[in-house]
């Protein structure tokens, strides 16, 4: 046998061949793969990638949330001049009164007080998650906390996943930094409904960028029950599907389609609740008006009652300034996503952001801003591509989340 491998210059084994007057190249040994890489790539393996991003957006989660702990604490124990309430109490303020008041007495409100006309603005599951919790957590701000804490933990590994989807490797940990640092970021810790509906947005959305449409639909059926913003999403998932069949078309595709209805069912299901209770079909869009003084306007009068109302005394004017911040940020990142051509997003955001905007006032853009995920995506890709855009987020914006957290915990007013 090696006498005729000589001969051919052949050798089956190694795939190669020689002459009868070369020397066979030597081969030298391969060297063992690090730990946790592929030998092929450098990279590591996709399970350990995924584990490792999961590791990070969870320890940044826990981290900030002990850290926004501290803050409280010291808000409450050491700064003088300012109400020693205790401390569940400083996290029972504006909206978490609201759905703390749904969860006990549902959208009549509490017998012995005057009826609250805004109380239909508020979709129910905020306050169901509270009445569910409240079976084993006695105080209803903490079931408030504990719903947040553990909705927030499942949105920020959503995010991280998904920010590392849209790549490059490592844009998941930054995405999440970046929602985490915030100036609002205080409503994710707080019993509002922002972490719960994101809880169950940001793993539609993966869902639906991974083409599982039943699993993306009722997930986003999930966040219709959370907030109105579930009607957003739910057209962004038409818009989705549309853009993923023209680009690969297929008539299996296309019936799949019919999942699409289903994040419009709660949305319908509560109009119809509403409308035996008051005989309005829209009774959860006219609260806002008999709650709040809110009903549509032409754009450029919001922003001039915004504008004016800069100036105004009570702490309010720093918190429209802030609006009108956030107003800004969301029509720039439109204008990205209209460039880059992500219709579906373009439409998420854009009708956020429209109806906004042509409200009486700017009111909570800052607060909704935490659900435009592909500002944190956009953000995180730009900080995994270079380091300094991260590094000056962070220090630039990152502490203004202790000064809106330090607002909320004293009852000011902060979107």
């Amino acid at each position: 046998m090696t006498a005729a491998v000589q001969e051919s210059g052949h050798d089956p084994e190694r795939g190669e061949r020689t002459g009868p007057d070369e020397k066979a190249p030597v081969l030298e040994p391969r060297q063992p793969p690090e730990p946790g890489r592929t030998p092929e790539s450098g990279r590591a393996p996709e399970p350990l990638r995924k584990s490792a991003t999961v590791r990070d957006a969870l320890l940044l989660w826990v981290g900030t949330r002990a850290g926004m702990l501290l803050v409280a604490l010291y808000g409450a124990l050491i700064v003088s001049g300012q109400s020693h309430a205790p401390l569940l109490e400083r996290w029972k303020h504006w909206d978490v009164g609201l759905f703390r008041k749904i969860a006990e007495f549902g959208y009549d409100g509490d017998p012995n007080l005057e009826p609250d006309p805004g109380l239909p603005a508020i979709f129910p599951g905020m306050p169901l998650a509270m009445r569910l919790v409240h079976l084993v957590v006695d105080d209803w701000i903490l079931a408030g906390l504990v719903i947040s804490f553990v909705a927030g933990a499942v949105a920020v590994v959503a995010l991280a996943r998904l920010a590392d989807v849209e790549g490059p490797a490592g844009a998941g940990r930054w995405a999440v930094l970046a929602l985490l640092l915030c100036p609002p970021a205080v409503f994710l810790f707080a019993g509002y409904s922002e972490a719960l509906f994101l809880a169950f947005a940001l793993p539609a959305w993966l869902a639906a960028r991974r083409r599982a449409w039943p699993l993306a639909c009722a997930l986003a059926a999930g966040a219709s029950c959370v907030r109105i913003t579930g009607l957003f999403l739910a057209v962004a998932l038409i818009v989705e599907f549309v853009v993923s069949r023209i680009r690969r078309d297929g008539w299996a595709g296309w019936r799949r389609g019919a999942w699409l209805a289903l994040p419009f069912a709660p949305l319908l299901a509560y109009a119809a609740y509403q409308h035996s209770r008051t005989g309005d079909w829209l009774a959860w869009n006219n609260a806002q008006q008999t709650g709040w003084g809110r009903k549509p306007v032409w754009p450029w009068e919001a922003f001039r009652t915004t504008w004016d109302s800069t100036g105004g005394d009570e702490g309010f004017g720093p918190m429209f300034r802030l609006e009108i911040a956030a107003a800004i940020v969301g029509v720039l990142l439109l204008v990205w996503l209209l460039l880059a051509r992500r219709w579906a997003e373009f439409v998420y955001v854009g009708l956020q952001l429209g109806a906004l905007v042509t409200s009486t006032f700017y009111m909570s853009i800052p607060r909704s801003a935490l659900l435009w995920w592909p500002l944190w995506v956009l953000i995180g890709r730009a900080g995994a591509r270079h380091r300094s855009v991260i590094i000056v987020y962070a220090t630039v914006i990152g502490p203004l989340v202790v000064a809106m957290t330090f607002s909320f915990l004293n009852s000011s007013w902060t979107g």
